[in-house]
């Protein structure tokens, strides 16, 4: 049962996966959070560095899609900004917003790696739909207060995943 809220990795920042470490893991797609993943949860521009890293997947030719449990005018806002597309009230973990996000692409579930900041959302979503998950620390400390309430969870899930798995934050993939 806890495997299940164990990601594949723990990397700092998704800017810091290069397209090279994603090509080396068999990655062509990347799914990734939005709020506290890629920006924090109360802001609405998007970063230099955001940009400069979907350029770098891009020219690699690995495609990026938000996945996010917010609605759509936040995350088409913010999609549409960096150009990229997106399935917003994803419901994560479910698996609906990952099979609506799937369908964009003729890509296998191996060659998908979902990005985010949470465990019961991101991780747990990811995992149960058969990805390769990347646990990021958030951007930014406080949170939206329903994802605080996922936080408490999450500080039990990871002291007892700590008892068997070794967690370990790394820079790279």
């Amino acid at each position: 049962m806890l495997k299940m809220f164990l990601p594949n990795r723990m990397i700092t920042s998704p800017y810091v996966i290069t397209p090279e470490q994603l090509q080396r893991n068999g990655i062509k797609v990347v799914f990734t959070d939005l709020d506290n993943t890629l920006i924090a949860w109360d802001d609405e521009a998007a970063p230099e560095q955001l940009h400069n890293w979907i350029k770098e997947l891009k020219t690699a030719g690995i495609e990026l899609t938000i996945v996010s449990n917010n609605n759509e005018e936040r995350v088409s806002k913010f999609a549409e900004e960096v150009g990229v597309p997106f399935v917003y009230r994803a419901k994560k973990p479910l698996n609906s917003g990952f099979k609506r996000a799937m369908r964009i692409y003729a890509v296998r579930r191996d060659e998908v790696a979902m990005i985010g900041d949470q465990l019961l959302t991101d991780i747990l979503g990811g995992n149960r739909a058969r990805l390769f998950t990347i646990l990021v620390q958030p951007v930014k400390q406080s949170d939206a207060w329903n994802t605080k309430i996922n936080r408490q969870i999450e500080k039990l899930i990871v002291s007892l995943l700590k008892r068997k798995n070794p967690l370990k934050w790394e820079d790279t993939l």
